[in-house]
């Protein structure tokens, strides 16, 4: 018997798509101390000056409602590095969780459809069930996990898909579409709203702000953060940047203060310390070949692509060794429940001090119970 129904004269009905919906739901307690490489976070934290904007913040400043004109104008100057997006083309969420939820909440209508990859983000496909749309995805072909491109195509115009997301490069499986192709696709169908997470195209992605004009392609969203690159997760920072229109249409569905005032001061000093997020970025490439290296000489299975993370494809069970790892301090996450991943384990990839703590207790772990 559903659990719900056991309550059903005790509290009110909820929505017949909210009993059903399979809930996103990520192990994020008790991983505070331990080397992160589980979620694909900054894994040394911000820039000192970010944590002294932070200690410098005035009482009254944190008594008034939050003030974002600033942080948009810091986004407009300071954010791209080859051209600027128009303030009124910028939307700030609290996090890029809630910016997905708001395009769903603004554009997601019951019985229309909603396409994307599979294996790709998990908040994706509950936001569509939530609001009742049918979900089409479409899978990645063979052992490189190359976006589909053909299928991908031949569904957009076939289901005339209402929501499309493409995480670029995807998570899990790091696969880079071109930003030109991404165009191409949005021009396919003009009453497709064509999502791009891009949380991660600071590490060998493609994105599509250098040559989209928001003002010929009216329906790209495209969606980043600072909780990847500059070490803000904690504090939940992401940025819509579309159409005016769209992007007014996505902001009426939320609060008027939904992004506090510390993650406001801690992103204008993030924004402003570029050089810390060039750095941290160059660091994990630079350990990105270090690590790949290593499993190629040891003939060990893996699968290296866009993003700061890898798939590896352990001798032991995905979620013994998890487990293991974890005993010595150590996250890292099973695909178990993920299309075409179920033996594998995703790792995040940080310094290069960081990652021969990993090499050593994996290779200790795993190559022990050859």
């Amino acid at each position: 018997m559903n659990d719900l129904n056991s309550f059903d004269s005790l509290i009110p009905k909820p929505r017949d798509e909210i009993i059903s919906m399979n809930a996103y739901s990520a192990p994020l307690e008790n991983r505070r101390n331990l080397l992160r490489l589980d979620f694909n976070e900054n894994t040394l934290g911000p820039s000192i000056k970010v944590l002294n904007a932070l200690k410098n913040i005035k009482l009254n400043e944190i008594a008034v409602y939050p003030e974002y004109s600033l942080l948009k104008k810091t986004l407009y100057e300071d954010y791209f590095e080859s051209k600027r997006i128009k303030i009124n083309q910028i939307g700030i969420f609290n996090g890029a969780d809630a910016a997905i939820n708001a395009i769903f909440n603004s554009f997601g209508q019951k019985n229309q459809f909603f396409l994307t990859t599979n294996p790709t983000f998990g908040y994706y496909a509950p936001c569509a069930e939530m609001r009742g749309m049918k979900t089409v995805t479409s899978s990645y072909l063979g052992s490189e996990f190359l976006f589909p491109i053909k299928d991908f195509e031949a569904k957009i115009k076939q289901y005339n898909p209402k929501i499309v997301f493409i995480c670029n490069p995807n998570n899990p499986t790091g696969s880079v579409l071109s930003a030109k192709k991404i165009i191409e696709l949005a021009n396919l169908n003009k009453n497709s709203l064509i999502v791009v997470d891009e949380l991660y195209e600071k590490f060998l992605g493609d994105s599509v702000i250098p040559i989209i004009d928001f003002e010929k392609t009216k329906n790209i969203v495209i969606l980043q953060s600072l909780s990847k690159t500059a070490g803000l997760a904690g504090l939940r920072m992401g940025f819509a940047f579309g159409n005016n229109k769209v992007i007014e249409y996505i902001k009426k569905v939320t609060g008027p203060y939904d992004v506090n005032s510390f993650a406001v001061i801690a992103s204008i000093a993030a924004i402003k310390d570029k050089s810390y997020i060039e750095n941290y970025v160059r660091k994990v490439l630079h350990s990105r070949d270090w690590i790949k290296q290593k499993f190629e000489s040891n003939n060990i299975k893996t699968h290296f692509s866009g993003g700061n993370y890898f798939l590896l494809w352990p001798n032991l069970e995905p979620q013994v060794l998890e487990k293991k790892m974890r005993e010595r301090g150590i996250l890292i996450r099973s695909m178990a429940k993920k299309k075409d991943l179920d033996k594998c384990l995703r790792v995040s990839i940080g310094t290069k001090e960081q990652m021969q703590i990993f090499w050593e207790n994996y290779n200790y772990l795993d190559s022990y119970n050859n």
